[in-house]
């Protein structure tokens, strides 16, 4: 029966070391898994920063489409001035 003992030790401390073993390596992954995130973290923080002007591109192509309508509107008011003097001088030169 001894031998059987010394076996059935022998084995639970395998199995014990094996365990230990493993949590272990799930420590150690753990670690290396929360320092990858963490450099994520940072590249992820730089990335938005250096993006922050593609999104405010739309805003920009908003305003500049408002601005060429402005002058749009300015040039067809201009061009119905001219257009009433012209006609009012010729008018003037025929009476």
């Amino acid at each position: 029966m001894n031998i059987w003992w010394a076996l059935g030790f022998g084995v639970a401390a395998a199995v014990v070391v094996v365990v230990a073993v493993l949590l272990l390596a799930i420590l150690w992954q753990a670690r290396r898994i929360r320092r990858l995130a963490s450099a994520a973290a940072e590249i992820v923080g730089e990335i938005d920063a250096n993006t922050r002007s593609v999104w405010r591109v739309a805003k920009i192509n908003r305003t500049a489409g408002a601005l060429l309508d402005g002058a749009a509107a300015i040039e067809a008011n201009a061009r119905a001035i001219r257009e009433a003097v012209t006609h009012n001088a010729e008018n003037e030169d025929a009476a």
